[in-house]
């Protein structure tokens, strides 16, 4: 079975009142515990990596292989999507092409908002031949990721105008605007503009990607859904609790070496952070599920 374009699967999640999740590797395990948790909860995923892990374990051609060898290995018969996270140039993204990506992240927010659109629409230009979906950033979502911290001086919020604006001139499928979350943890309770949220999904009419899912209260994330979230990032808890699970089998047993007695447990820890974060998207059994906003919501989409 081969990759999904995430776009086929934010439309259908748009139509059908859920968010698909993505789980951002950090390892093999972490690619075992998603595709199990996909599986066994007959919900689709997107598995993320950013450039920074992209290298720590082995370049893209080899991620690609891992992940399609372990779904033919497991029988995985639920859409994957196999997304380049955070990208911040071109070359990059095309490294992701050729190595058999279905979907990519083009990250220019840091640039203005004209050479953001172009360097957008030069990506989506060459993924399209492929079929491959792009997402886009406007604004700037703060703090952690992958180790490289985003000042929350420099956040702002995406401007719905601006927004329209940047999709309709890029073409790009799916739009991650700059309303409230950060990545990382949060410090206090998070600030989400739903209002914006209703907003951009209505002005652009492309599914929004909420990132730093980790942290944010469940009525919320409930909340952000319904707003026009089609797509929630979640990375960070999931590498704390994965962490954590090795910690405590280590501490128990310090004479353990066997590395397999330390990751079974923390793959398990995953696959159960995993399926909690898929039933609070309702994405759960949703491979066949069924239409709820109605089919006039497909049209609203653009591309």
């Amino acid at each position: 079975m081969r990759f999904v374009p995430m776009k086929e699967m934010l439309d259908t999640a748009w139509v059908n009142g859920y968010a698909v999740g993505q789980f951002n590797l950090n390892g093999l395990e972490f690619a075992q515990a998603f595709l199990q948790a996909a599986q066994e909860e007959s919900s689709p995923i997107i598995i993320g990596v950013t450039e920074k892990a992209v290298h720590c374990m082995g370049g893209y051609r080899l991620i690609a292989t891992m992940v399609e060898s372990l779904m033919e290995e497991y029988e995985i018969t639920v859409p994957v999507a196999l997304h380049l996270d955070h990208s911040t140039s071109f070359e990059s993204c095309m490294h992701a092409l050729k190595a058999g990506f279905s979907s990519v992240m083009i990250d220019g927010s840091h640039l203005p908002l004209k050479q953001n659109t172009a360097l957008t629409k030069k990506v989506v230009d060459a993924a399209s031949i492929l079929g491959v979906s792009v997402e886009g950033e406007l604004g700037r979502i703060t703090g952690e990721e992958d180790g490289t911290v985003v000042d929350t001086a420099e956040g702002k919020f995406a401007i719905p105008d601006e927004c329209q604006r940047y999709v309709e001139e890029s073409g790009v499928d799916c739009l991650a605007p700059a309303l409230g979350s950060v990545h990382g943890f949060y410090q206090g309770k998070p600030d989400l503009q739903f209002g914006r949220m209703v907003e951009v999904r209505e002005r652009t009419g492309v599914p929004l990607a909420l990132h730093g899912g980790t942290g944010i209260p469940d009525e919320d994330i409930q909340r952000a859904i319904a707003s026009g979230i089609s797509k929630i990032n979640v990375n960070t808890e999931n590498q704390v609790a994965f962490t954590a699970a090795i910690r405590k089998a280590l501490e128990e047993k310090p004479d353990l070496y066997l590395v397999r007695q330390y990751l079974e447990p923390a793959i398990e820890v995953l696959k159960k952070n995993v399926k909690e974060k898929m039933r609070l998207f309702d994405s759960v059994g949703q491979v066949k599920g069924k239409e709820k906003r109605g089919k006039k919501a497909v049209g609203s989409c653009r591309r």
